[in-house]
């Protein structure tokens, strides 16, 4: 039981990441169908009919993964439930989210039968009203759903929210298969104008709601820089950025060709490619953002600007760790130890997945910084060796393998109390939400060091593994985004989060402007090859002034 508990917080969040994800798609999809490919199909010919079926095909795709997933959250959030407060599964499923999840995934069900059933033909009756009802599920669990003042109001800006997320993102998968359906073909052109018009009228949706949420939950300059909330918010605002960046030049593309211009389908397409994965990143902040509560509600728990510049102002980095002994689950074990020597009580002093949290002392916040403040290091040289291969010494082509060391360091240091430098199994240590965190990041460094090298010294540039390390770049950064310190106080919590968020908003950059370089043609992707690596610099530097106290 208490494993499952510790799971859950970090779970629920993956898993309400890719709800919010597949229903984007699911409802981008069908207005992709009603308001573009079916309008647009007598003009395009042949093609129109192959347009509207493929967006049935991912609308219906999407809608089954929604379901897929719906149900696993809802699994994990009904056993938690059912085992804390002792409920049966009847009154789990009478619970609000409950239903809520139950309604989103008949939704969710009905929508892949009929799309699957009748494809790009599949009648405007028989997609709207379930669109609808998935909306309405879905708004029914935010904190619009909360609030006691205000909440007809919050309850629509949620609503318009997530219809423009539907909209402009979700309708992304669509208009990429389009793109590569009509490549060569002047219907390009005509499609790429009228979602160019779905995505602004998606984009002011969304906007409208920001400015609802920035009144009604963060409500002030030290709500957005003082909680959780506000952080992850202005991470949401920051990607967002991104995404319009992308969105403008796609825009400039368009009206390009539309004015008798060249054409530059392969660029549109690549630009379209990497704010699907941006856009990815938002909806799984979104999700994020779920679990922690509004500005507003903590208004004598939030940190103060002093506090955050104390805190964040550079120090000297810590080049020496305390001894492992000095660490207090060591102390601690070696007091029980000797205890039972003696003959009174001993055990574990720590128990992964027990459900309490981990004793710390001064020792183990250096041992932290310390760990911080070396991988800063790493990847400082990772970028200058890679910025130095990009300038053209052929002899830095090797720096990927400096990952290896990278890694190699994160499992010895990470985590001292297991293995391999704690007492506590290797096995017995993934009960541990923290611990798991930490060995994925370093296979996820293993993997960029393996794939990247092989692309720099192996002339594996035009193949599917030189894409490897911007996508593990891009996971890498969706799960920095959702990584959780299992730290009680809300303040210590806030100041960890506000070092790591911008830590994945670079990792973010860098990992699609290593795959524009890759997928745009050299001369116009000559550009992407710098902003990546400054990106690890600048990554590594945060990290070499990382604090803990």
């Amino acid at each position: 039981m208490e494993l499952l508990f510790d799971l859950t917080g970090y779970l629920s969040v993956v898993l309400r990441g890719c709800v919010v994800a597949a229903q984007t798609a699911t409802l981008g999809s069908i207005v992709f169908l009603l308001a573009l490919a079916r309008p647009l199909a007598p003009e395009l010919g042949p093609a129109g009919r192959d347009l509207a079926d493929g967006a049935a095909r991912i609308g219906a795709w999407a809608a089954l993964a929604l379901a897929a997933s719906g149900l696993a959250k809802l699994a994990l959030q009904g056993a938690l439930l059912a085992e804390t407060v002792d409920l049966s599964l009847a009154q789990v499923l009478g619970a609000n989210f409950a239903l809520a999840g139950l309604a989103q995934m008949a939704a969710a069900v009905a929508l892949a039968v009929v799309l699957r059933a009748l494809g790009g033909a599949a009648p405007a009756w028989g997609l709207v009203p379930p669109a609808l009802v998935l909306l309405l599920a879905s708004i029914s669990t935010t904190h619009a759903m909360a609030r006691m003042d205000g909440r007809a109001a919050m309850l629509l800006a949620s609503f318009l929210h997530q219809a423009g997320a539907a909209v402009w993102l979700g309708g992304l998968p669509c208009f990429l298969a389009a793109l590569r359906r009509l490549d060569g073909q002047p219907g390009w052109r005509m499609v790429s104008a009228r979602y160019s018009q779905l995505a602004i009228a998606g984009v002011a949706l969304i906007l409208a709601g920001v400015a609802a949420f920035a009144l009604a939950y963060i409500g002030s300059w030290q709500g957005l820089y003082g909680t959780a909330y506000g952080v992850m918010s202005g991470a949401k605002s920051a990607m967002l950025g991104l995404l319009l960046l992308l969105g403008l030049g796609n825009f400039l593309l368009i009206r390009g060709a539309l004015a008798g211009g060249a054409g530059p389908v392969l660029r549109l397409r690549r630009f379209v490619e990497a704010e699907i994965g941006i856009g990815l990143a938002v909806l799984f902040a979104a999700a994020s953002i779920t679990s922690v509560p509004p500005s507003v509600d903590l208004p004598n728990d939030q940190v103060t600007w002093a506090e955050l510049v104390e805190r964040n102002t550079p120090r000297w980095p810590r080049l020496q760790s305390p001894d492992h002994d000095a660490l207090a689950i060591p102390a601690l074990q070696a007091q029980l130890d000797a205890a039972a020597r003696a003959g009174a009580a001993g055990g574990a002093a720590f128990t992964p997945g027990a459900g309490q949290l981990p004793p710390r002392n001064a020792a183990d916040i250096a041992w932290s910084e310390y760990n911080h403040h070396w991988a800063g290091f790493f990847v400082v040289l990772l970028g200058v060796l890679a910025l130095l291969e990009r300038a053209g010494l052929r002899a830095a082509r090797h720096w990927p393998l400096v990952f290896l060391l990278l890694a190699g360091f994160l499992l010895l240091r990470s985590d001292p109390e297991v293995w391999p430098m704690g007492p506590v199994g290797f096995w017995e240590s993934l009960r541990d939400v923290e611990v798991v965190q930490h060995r994925l990041a370093a296979l996820l460094v293993v993997a960029f060091a393996v794939f990247e090298w092989r692309v720099r010294a192996g002339g594996l540039t035009q193949g599917r593994a030189a894409l490897v390390f911007p996508l593990l770049c891009a996971v890498g950064s969706v799960l920095l985004l959702t990584h959780s310190h299992a730290i009680a106080n809300t303040k210590e919590q806030l100041l960890i989060e506000i070092s790591h968020t911008p830590l994945a908003l670079l990792g973010l950059i860098a990992g699609w402007t290593r795959w524009l370089e890759l997928r745009l043609d050299p001369a116009e992707g000559r550009w992407a090859g710098w902003v990546w690596p400054v990106c690890l610099v600048l990554v590594g530097l945060i990290l070499t002034i990382y604090r803990e106290a």
